[in-house]
């Protein structure tokens, strides 16, 4: 498979080969939501089942657990609402000894591939568990992007181990060790390494790093939500990168836009989400 170097490339994929992903859309009526839904519905890759009125998260949810729908999107409901439903121990859908995790997918002008990073949204401060399982959802995703073997950079400020003020960083040579013997299938990981190194081969060579990086990240993990966050909203401020976004870890994937997204960025989450395990 050819990798997937931009939103259009992946919405041409999703037609070739056919794929149809059932779509449950939670209280979907605003404009934007129903936009991107119609545009995947007319672009082939999604059938929508609609589900509003009281109680729409947890039917949404129940769809999923009833194998009825492959992916769930929020539409003009409260957050909360949906992740209470997702997370609720009897009747949600995210399995025991799973995380969930936000991943996006960035299509940023100048970078000449897609960038996924996480987490821009969901966990605050992962633990060293939290990050491998990060990594392991991100390794699945360029892999279904047709990256045969994805760049994956743990991002810090700088390239230096520091257990005083950065402990975090202390994981991140088992984090590697740990892709080197085959936990994510074929991925390299590296890191601590700062954003500007993982993305620029003439910085990392102007710094004298060595990396199997080589300033060719396809993925980035960023150590808090501050730093994603801040990354996320700097990228699509400045930068008027598009933007994808899916939640992983539950049954099915979801699409949680928030109130800010463009008709766009939905209409891309859901053909991310449509193209996700």
């Amino acid at each position: 498979m050819k990798s997937i170097r931009d939103f259009n490339e992946l919405t041409a994929y999703l037609r070739e080969k056919g794929v149809r992903k059932r779509v449950a859309v939670i209280c979907g009526g605003d404009e934007s939501t129903l936009h991107a839904t119609e545009r995947a519905e007319r672009e082939g890759f999604a059938k929508i089942i609609r589900v509003d009125g009281e109680n729409a998260a947890a039917r949404a949810v129940a769809l999923v657990r009833e194998g009825k729908t492959d992916v769930l999107m929020k539409g003009l409901v409260n957050t909360n609402d949906v992740l209470h439903a997702i997370l609720n121990k009897e009747t949600g859908i995210l399995p025991r000894g799973r995380i969930l995790t936000h991943i996006t997918a960035a299509q940023i002008p100048g970078y000449p591939r897609l960038l996924f990073f996480s987490d821009a949204a969901v966990i605050p401060y992962p633990t060293q568990e939290q990050r491998y399982t990060q990594i392991a959802y991100m390794a699945r995703v360029c892999h279904n992007f047709g990256i045969a073997e994805p760049r994956i950079s743990l991002i810090h400020c700088n390239e230096k181990v520091s257990e005083k003020y950065f402990p975090h960083t202390i994981g991140y040579a088992a984090l590697a060790e740990a892709a080197h013997a085959g936990d994510f299938g074929p991925c390299i990981v590296d890191g601590p390494l700062d954003l500007k190194t993982s993305c620029c081969e003439e910085s990392m060579r102007t710094k004298g790093i060595s990396s199997p990086i080589g300033g060719e990240a396809d993925a980035l993990i960023f150590p808090d939500i501050e730093a994603a966050n801040v990354f996320y909203k700097t990228i699509t401020l400045f930068c008027h990168a598009k933007t994808a976004c899916v939640l992983q870890g539950p049954l099915a994937p979801v699409v949680l836009p928030s109130r800010a997204d463009s008709a766009d960025s939905k209409f891309f989450s859901l053909a991310l989400a449509c193209l996700s395990d």
